[in-house]
């Protein structure tokens, strides 16, 4: 998996956390009528025209590109909610729970392969980018608070493409502040010489043979 051999590398690279995001629920307008579909992850159907349908994000994405359906914009994609969730996030320090985990990556997702399913489009875009903006700010402030006492750190109503960049920055910061806060956990040159010296030698002498 990404990262695990770097860590300086977040966990996971973006096209993975979208792989975990392709599970979650969305609805789907089928243009056609279809058998159910029986899946190792459940069942779904049976399809029929113009009826809504509940089915994985990869699924519609699938039919969508074989045009058997068009995809209904979540109800936080619009611009209604999504101005409501800004100016939210624009008015308190605290993380909005608004959004869902995988937010960025359904709505990368459904930009790339259902844009013309998407009402206001280019609206709802600038929107999202701009929520983005607004979080990754409060929690760079938040991240300027850490000092040597700081033991853990928690923000909440963080999503998963936030966390998986700030992770790895916070578990090194960590790891810095605890060692250079730490030097008894240090070995000191000077005092292990010192205490080499110290120590006597209760060993038997041996004496050289001429």
């Amino acid at each position: 998996m990404a990262g695990q051999s770097n860590p300086n590398l977040s966990l996971f690279s973006a096209e993975e956390l979208e792989f975990v995001a392709e599970d979650e629920i969305v609805e789907i307008i089928p243009n056609l009528r279809m058998e159910p579909l029986n899946l190792i992850c459940g069942d779904f159907g049976p399809f029929f025209p113009q009826i809504v349908t509940q089915v994985p994000l990869w699924l519609a994405v699938a039919l969508k590109k074989r045009g058997k359906c068009s995809i209904r914009s979540p109800e936080w994609m619009s611009v209604e909610k999504l101005t409501q969730v800004l100016e939210a996030e624009r008015d308190s320090q605290e993380m909005s729970d608004q959004l869902p985990f995988h937010y960025v990556e359904i709505s990368r997702l459904l930009f790339d392969h259902a844009r013309d399913d998407i009402p206001d489009a280019y609206m709802v875009r600038s929107l999202i980018e701009d929520i983005r903006d607004v979080r990754f700010h409060k929690v760079e402030s938040d991240l300027e608070a850490f000092s040597g006492r700081t033991v853990a750190v928690k923000i909440k109503n963080l999503s998963a493409m936030e966390v998986n960049i700030v992770r790895p920055f916070i578990g090194r910061a960590l790891q810095a502040f605890f060692k250079h806060d730490s030097p008894e956990l240090i070995p000191d040159p000077e005092r292990v010489a010192d205490r080499r010296q110290q120590v006597p030698n209760s060993a038997p002498r041996r004496h050289l043979r001429r």
